[in-house]
Parts: C-alpha cells; sequence; structure tokens
C-alpha cells in the first residue's frame, strides 16, 4: 500500500512546481574566463562583472569571473562548455578558427566574438644587472616564456621561430604563471620574461619598482617579418616613463585582447553582457587604467578574429556601429 503522507507531499510539490516560479531557474548564471589575477584580463573580466551585476535584477543574469591560465585554455574550456566566456588574445582566436598552429587538432567553428578590448604589447621584461637590450641578448640566460595555455606561450614560440631559435637556446626556458615571474626575476631565478599584457599593469609596476627591471624593445626583421605577414599583428609602444626606472619608450608589437564566446551561448546573455558594458561605457573606462582609452567603434570591428555572435551583433545594430 502507498504511504499517504508521500502521495500527499509529492502531490503538493508538484502542484508548487506548476504554481510558483523556480528562482533557479529564473536566475542565469555566466562564468568568464580570465587569466592571471594581477594581469589585464583579471581586472577586465571583473569590470564586465560588475557593470552585468548592477543590472541582474533587469536581466535575472549573474555573472563570476574566474582566473585562468590564460587566452588557449580560455578557448578550450569555451569549446569544453566548461566557460561561457572568456578573454582571449586576437591571434589565438584566429588559430581557433582556422585549426592551425595550438589547434591543429581540430577548428573551434563555433568560436564568436564578443569585442575587443585593450591592446596587449608583448613585454620583455629583464633583471637590470643583465643590461639586455634586444631579446637576442638572453640566448643562453634564464627566461620565462610562459605556461602551457596561455597566449603569451604561444606568441612567444612562434617569435622564436621566426628568428630561427628554439627554446633549448635559453638555458632555463622556465614555464611559469604571470602571477610569478616578477618576483623571481627580483629574486633572480630568471633573467627575464616574455609577457603579452596591457597597460599599465601591476604585473609590470610591481618588478620595476621592487628591483630596478628593465623593459626590452622587442624589434627586428623577425618581427617586422610577422606583421606584414599575420592580420592579428600591429606595432605598439609603451610609452615613456610609464613605470619606475624606465624613462625611455619601448618598441614593441601586439595583438589585442578580445571577450570571446560560444555559438552555442543563448543571444540574450550575451546582448546583455554587451548592453551592460556599452550602456555603462563611462564606468567601465574607469574600472582600470588599460580601459581608458577605448572607443566604442572600434571595439565591435578591429581584432575581431572570429565570427560577432548574434548577440552582441543585435545591441551593436541598435546603436549604428555596424550595418
Amino acid at each position: 500500500m502507498k504511504n499517504p503522507i508521500k502521495t500527499l507531499a509529492l502531490c503538493a510539490a508538484l502542484g508548487a512546481a506548476f504554481v510558483m516560479p523556480d528562482a533557479s531557474a529564473q536566475q542565469k548564471f555566466i562564468t568568464i574566463g580570465t587569466g592571471g589575477v594581477t594581469g589585464v584580463y583579471y581586472a577586465a573580466g571583473g569590470a564586465i562583472c560588475r557593470l552585468v551585476n548592477k543590472d541582474r535584477a533587469k536581466h535575472g543574469i549573474r555573472c563570476s569571473v574566474e582566473s585562468t591560465g590564460g587566452s588557449v585554455f580560455n578557448v578550450n574550456t569555451i569549446k569544453a562548455g566548461e566557460l561561457d566566456m572568456g578573454t582571449t588574445q586576437s591571434d589565438v582566436a584566429y588559430n581557433a578558427v582556422k585549426g592551425i598552429a595550438q589547434f591543429k587538432d581540430g577548428a573551434f567553428g563555433d568560436l564568436r566574438s564578443i569585442m575587443s578590448l585593450h591592446p596587449e604589447p608583448f613585454t620583455v621584461l629583464a633583471r637590470k644587472e643583465v643590461n639586455a637590450k634586444s631579446l637576442a641578448d638572453f640566448k643562453g640566460k634564464k627566461f620565462n616564456v610562459g605556461n602551457p595555455g596561455s597566449g603569451t606561450r604561444a606568441s612567444l614560440e612562434e617569435l622564436i621561430a621566426a628568428m630561427g631559435w628554439k627554446l633549448t637556446d635559453f638555458s632555463l626556458a622556465s614555464e611559469l604563471k604571470a602571477d610569478e615571474h616578477g618576483a623571481a626575476l627580483c629574486d633572480g631565478k630568471i633573467d627575464g620574461f616574455f609577457y603579452g599584457v596591457g597597460h599599465p599593469s601591476a604585473n609590470i609596476q610591481d618588478p620595476t619598482t621592487s628591483c630596478g627591471a628593465k623593459l626590452v624593445s622587442v624589434t627586428g626583421p623577425a618581427v617586422d617579418k610577422l606583421v606584414a605577414e599575420k592580420p592579428y599583428y600591429a606595432y605598439a609602444t609603451i610609452p615613456a616613463g610609464l613605470y619606475p626606472n624606465n624613462p625611455q619608450e619601448t618598441k614593441t608589437y601586439g595583438v589585442l585582447a578580445t571577450l570571446v564566446t560560444s555559438a552555442k551561448v543563448p543571444d540574450e546573455q550575451v546582448y546583455a553582457v554587451v548592453k551592460a558594458v556599452f550602456d555603462n561605457f563611462e564606468e567601465f573606462k574607469k574600472l582600470h587604467p588599460a580601459l581608458a582609452n577605448l572607443k566604442p567603434e572600434e571595439m565591435v570591428k578591429n581584432g575581431l578574429s572570429a565570427p560577432l555572435h548574434p548577440g552582441a551583433a543585435k545591441y551593436y545594430k541598435e546603436k549604428g556601429w555596424i550595418k
């Protein structure tokens, strides 16, 4: 015989399900993958989530930011359905769409662009005792090449290949994450590091302040060749005096940081994120110095290596920024 109390309880629960809204169904969660906590990706992701969460009563979306291994990790994790959105270098997104370089085992055809963010000049920092004037001066030295899964690592490997080098040309090619390389430099564990980052960055500020680390220009025939051949690269300059003990301007090249997602993420969620950023754009630009000079008309087209997500395109068309 059935237990009448259990039967009544089940009926009551079923009845409530039909008449009461399910709070968990109303609340939607999105997670943005970024990079190390001292990098600009993490700050930019936090700025986006802050603005999304400000209006969550209207759209029902709660945004959270996650510190990750960086660009390649974010794209692969979005592909796996474990992240909704992520920050990535424009070159990494290009490779993912084309199925080349670190994505040669399979293209990510569903990768979609949301917007571009800040420029990311490739930045080489050296211990002052090394007296390095160029990347070539690090041959036979202890050099941090970046952690596997980061856009920094992928870009450095492309650069040294263009130079005719291999990782074994460094006496030590360490794989420290971005949050670790500044302290390692000041402790003498490495002689220099390569890092793609928006400026100004606390990650560069700390070692230039605490141990007088020096910015090193990244120029030469290999760089010229990459900029000429690759649509996602451009020359860049780190301004003079931006960091302590570095009064000179530093010539280099770099990419754009971009915010990407999957075609599988619903249009209304992407639309809500884009609307939160651009409806509060002046506030967004104040949330980190690297965001201060952004222009909406450039963010909706520059550096977007993957097709635009329809949810983002809807908002941009409403604004008249794209046709």
